[in-house]
């Protein structure tokens, strides 16, 4: 959102996605890195949104969405998950990273490096033009008869 500034509100969520080749042979690794990452971020960053992997039909592409509620969540992202991304290194091979909003320089650093230890696929911000977001605290659903 921009104020009447047309300044950049600090606290904008960042919306980050990020495609990848999966390595011929290593579906079945990435599946299981997916898994333990989310765990591992799960446990430690309760202030982020939504953080979710996807494996397209076809098992050769996996997409990466996170929903960070202000830049500093992001920063905190990289620095916590860095080196449970290397291990990423020989399972897949990253194309693009799209980042939603405005990150830190020293995220958006990160965030490059972080592409160039995955296969050196494309980083691209993109600046918020027009638009808002609807976040509320929905009561998740109960897993009880």
């Amino acid at each position: 959102m921009t104020g009447k500034t047309g300044m950049a509100d600090i606290t904008e969520p960042i919306y980050y996605i990020d495609r990848s080749d999966i390595r011929e042979g290593k579906l079945a690794e990435v599946r299981e890195g997916m898994l333990d990452l989310a765990d591992f971020i799960e446990a430690r960053e309760p202030q982020l949104i939504a953080y979710r992997f996807y494996i397209d039909e076809s098992g050769t592409t996996m997409t990466t969405v996170a929903v960070h509620p202000d830049p500093a969540s992001l920063e905190l992202h990289m620095e916590l998950g860095g080196p449970k991304f290397r291990a990423f290194r020989e399972l897949i091979r990253m194309n693009s990273i799209d980042v939603y909003g405005r990150p830190s320089p020293d995220a958006a650093e990160q965030l490059r490096r972080k592409a160039e230890m995955l296969g050196g696929g494309t980083v691209t911000f993109h600046t918020l033009q027009a638009g808002f977001s609807r976040f509320t605290d929905r009561p998740r659903p109960s897993s009880r008869p």
